[in-house]
């Protein structure tokens, strides 16, 4: 059911005859500027965990109303700044903080870059504008309309752009993130569901800049073409075919890695999620609520480098399966069985699932997280 279909108030007053298929407060964890507040927070008082350390690029968050007013967000970016000072050039990218599918996503490498990337989006639309081609933020898609964006979606975060991403010979070269599936149910156990996805961009990968010899030119010097940097589907035209495929149909022989690479991945992405919902469970209490009578699904998406190693994207509430094609509804087939089996089974029959284990060998569901919050 659509999360604004739920009736919240109907769950507080049945809590355990009702069972919700989302969580009330959960953007600790959906909203970017957010997550980045969770993990930080969770770093800060936890040091020497490194389930996240290395699988988060660096992050900077900052609010902006409009363009005029940029010098004054980035004030405190400090990560920004020594990275315009160096010579060498260096790749951010930009991501509005309650945007989701792909939507505002844009490549900058200088403070140029970005203010032109603001004053685009604070230019109003009218006829005088009419007949005036201005570039789409990616293949296909709109910057979530022209001076709306800094009036009405004021966070925004700037993550450093990860370099020498996995690229597999089998696939073309092309950049690839892995979609995983995390159920969480009640208050609070976790679980990565096995089966994850593959998602390609549609051209070959070339690094950002890579065609100029000029460390400092301009992007608007050497366009950027998104397709061979942005990997969400939902900005892909026309066929997908090929864009999506399963994690565990990846060749075992990918270039200098181990036979057992994807057997890495997963237990890094695993260790990791547990940590992040642990983390948003313990230190954004506010923002992330959790309920004893509620399970939600959530979309989480990884880069992997050219060592193996996976790197946290985003976190997605009510993914969008259409992303697994007609080819690969038996993916979500069995997440939703698993789904079943477990929260829904687990709720109305506590027998049904009583020991860890368990639920993978049954479903496919790793259990990452179980904690008691105490909330009833």
């Amino acid at each position: 059911m659509p999360y604004e279909s739920l009736d919240f108030t109907h769950l507080l007053k049945h809590p355990t005859t009702t069972l919700a298929n989302s969580y009330i407060i959960r953007k600790a964890l959906i909203r970017k500027h957010y997550l980045h507040n969770t993990i930080t927070s969770w770093w800060s008082k936890h040091p020497n965990d490194t389930s996240l350390k290395g699988h988060v690029p660096l992050t900077v968050g900052f609010e902006v109303d409009y363009a005029e007013f940029l010098d004054e967000a980035l004030v405190e970016c400090w990560e920004l700044k020594e990275s315009w000072e160096k010579d060498e050039r260096e790749w951010w990218v930009l991501k509005p903080g309650m945007s989701d599918q792909g939507q505002g996503v844009r490549l900058f490498s200088s403070e140029e870059e970005l203010r032109s990337i603001f004053e685009e989006w604070d230019e109003p639309d009218s006829e005088d504008n009419e007949g005036v081609e201005t570039p789409p933020a990616i293949n296909g898609q709109d910057v979530i309309g022209a001076g709306t964006m800094t009036s009405q979606l004021r966070h925004f975060i700037a993550q450093r752009y990860i370099y020498s991403p996995l690229l597999l010979s089998s696939h073309g070269k092309r950049k690839f993130h892995i979609r995983s599936y995390v159920l969480a149910v009640g208050a609070l156990r976790t679980y990565v569901y096995k089966d994850m996805l593959a998602l390609f961009a549609p051209l070959p990968y070339t690094a950002p800049g890579a065609s100029s010899s000029d460390t400092r030119s301009t992007a608007s010097d050497n366009p950027i073409d998104p397709r061979a940097h942005l990997t969400n589907t939902c900005l892909q035209d026309g066929s997908r075919e090929g864009s999506v495929v399963r994690f565990w149909d990846l060749p075992e022989d990918a270039d200098n890695l181990p036979y057992h690479w994807k057997n890495d991945v997963l237990e890094h992405i695993c260790r990791a999620t547990g940590t992040l919902f642990e983390a948003a469970a313990r230190e954004q209490m506010i923002h992330f609520q959790t309920l004893e009578n509620a399970f939600e699904v959530f979309g989480i998406d990884w880069m992997v480098d050219e060592k193996g190693g996976p790197w946290l994207l985003e976190v997605n509430a009510f993914p969008d399966f259409k992303q697994s094609g007609e080819a690969l509804k038996a993916v979500v087939q069995g997440l939703w069985n698993g789904v079943v089996g477990v929260a829904v089974k687990g709720f109305f029959n506590p027998g049904a699932v009583t020991e860890e284990g368990i639920e993978e060998e049954r479903f496919g569901m790793r259990r990452v997280l179980d904690v008691d919050l105490g909330r009833r």
